[in-house]
């Protein structure tokens, strides 16, 4: 039997944990993933996970099926995706993969597999999913794998030896070197989720020596307390509420595996990534004046008006982590970002997403100015949006709604394509697109006044009665 076709995503390898990477097939699996990194001459690879409960089974068929093969394999252990990719370079191993569902629910998980500079996406996942589809389950191994320790060692004399390694104590000492606050002193409330984040975010707020109040930071696979996702609201109420009741100047909240961040205001209200990256251009775009500046589709006009204002050249781009890495690699771009909280620093750092490098920015931001971060905020081109809004539909189907949404919406707005379909409204825009992580629609409109947000959000409405009748957005207003 194949392993199940939709696990094999455009940037990371995602399903359910029991029924997508039980075995055999996450052996086959894993012995594609080996088989491709040898295709490119690989000898050698990292291995990291998050802290989903079904996180330890996948890696310990992963350490079996790899010392069956001969590699050499680095294991990391429970970290961020983050470290996982300054591991990559601290130790310059450019093959590997993390185990991670990222913000998905406790029962999925996932794969993000290294190679070179960056994830993998697109025709290289379906490269893997081709050798997996070639392959015969290979037997089990009784050999159970070896236990972590914290320094290098290697567990075997042989050349596939699985070596255990801490990234963690360079991680954070590499954070602490880039981050040196300014003057003033911070309150922040942190709520990590109960994901992977929260050991490694104590760390660098200790080291950073800055007041924090903590939310949620035990790792904790089944997520007692909200998901791990700061792009919905609902997940955000514990920290709007500290923030308000402890007068803390913000809220940083982190997704399930670190590499997307959340913000709220001295006063309550959500920052969404794009106005947080029209902060940080403020900060940047002098140093690099006229440079391209990818704009994610989902992003805020505010963003692009600000962009515009401060010299810089907008250019709109797919949504994804990997897709956008590549295209920074593609332009030498220095900086950019995601709605969701992806946050990609060049300028000063590597180049990849890293929420708590990120939180670190905007801690140094604040730290060198007497504004409050609502006042900051109250200064950026003001629209008036929804939060992303996603709407249930098949993966076999989602792409398929989208180009239909794309015909009936182009016959009377201008739309720009890129990903999906961004409708440009006389005063604001609406978007419909197909997630690459989940069997979702994504959504999101935003107007120059309350009442044209309304309107738009009711011309999406009545776009996707037509395509998808009986099926409404679930939509929330934001702040």
């Amino acid at each position: 039997m194949p392993i199940n076709p939709q696990i094999f995503r455009e940037y990371d390898i995602r399903g359910n944990a029991e029924r997508d990477f039980a075995e055999p097939d996450l052996r086959r699996l894993t012995q594609a993933i080996v088989t491709y990194f040898e295709s490119h001459g690989r000898r050698e690879m990292l291995v990291a996970h998050d802290c989903r409960l079904s996180s330890p089974r996948i890696v310990a068929t992963i350490l079996d099926v790899a010392r069956e093969r001969g590699m050499r394999v680095v294991n990391i252990g429970m970290v961020t995706t983050p470290a996982f990719y300054y591991a990559a370079k601290h130790l310059g191993i450019d093959a590997g993969l993390i185990v991670t569902a990222s913000h998905n629910p406790p029962p999925d998980n996932g794969m993000k597999v290294l190679l070179g500079p960056s994830t993998i996406h697109g025709a290289e996942i379906k490269q893997i999913e081709r050798i997996a589809a070639r392959l015969q389950p290979p037997a089990a191994s009784h050999q159970p794998p070896t236990a972590g320790s914290n320094h290098l060692q290697a567990t075997s004399d042989k050349p596939q030896a699985t070596i255990h390694y801490d990234i963690l104590t360079p991680y954070v000492a590499m954070l602490a070197e880039k981050i040196r606050l300014g003057p003033r002193r911070l309150k922040v409330v942190v709520d990590c989720g109960n994901g992977t984040a929260g050991p490694v975010t104590e760390r660098f707020l200790e080291a950073l020596g800055i007041d924090y109040i903590p939310l949620y930071f035990t790792p904790d696979g089944t997520f007692p307390n909200h998901e791990a996702d700061p792009t919905k609201l609902k997940n955000l109420v514990d920290l709007r509420a500290r923030v308000l009741a402890e007068k803390a100047d913000l809220g940083i909240g982190f997704d399930g595996d670190g590499d997307r961040i959340g913000v709220v205001d001295d006063l309550g209200n959500v920052i969404w990534g794009d106005l947080l990256m029209a902060l940080f251009w403020r900060e940047i775009l002098p140093k690099h004046p006229g440079t391209t500046c990818l704009v994610e589709v989902k992003c805020s006009q505010g963003l692009v008006d600000e962009i515009v204002r401060l010299g810089g050249r907008p250019e709109f781009t797919k949504t994804g982590h990997s897709l956008i890495k590549a295209r920074m690699r593609e332009l030498g771009a220095v900086f950019t970002g995601e709605m969701s909280g992806h946050i990609f620093f060049a300028d000063e750092y590597y180049g990849f997403d890293d929420a708590l490098y990120a939180a670190g920015r905007l801690l140094r931001l604040l730290s060198h100015s007497t504004d409050k971060l609502s006042s900051l905020i109250a200064t950026l081109p003001t629209y008036y949006s929804t939060p992303e809004t996603r709407i249930p539909c098949p993966d076999e189907l989602k792409f398929g709604v989208v180009d239909e949404l794309t015909q009936v919406l182009a016959r009377q707005y201008a739309t720009i394509t890129v990903d999906g379909v961004r409708v440009q409204f006389p005063e604001g825009w609406g978007l419909f697109r197909a997630s690459n992580t989940g069997p979702v629609i994504v959504t999101r409109c935003e107007g120059k006044t309350p009442a044209l947000r309304q309107e738009y959000m009711r011309i999406l409405d009545e776009a996707l009665a037509k395509v998808l009748p009986g099926v409404a957005i679930p939509w929330e207003v934001g702040n």
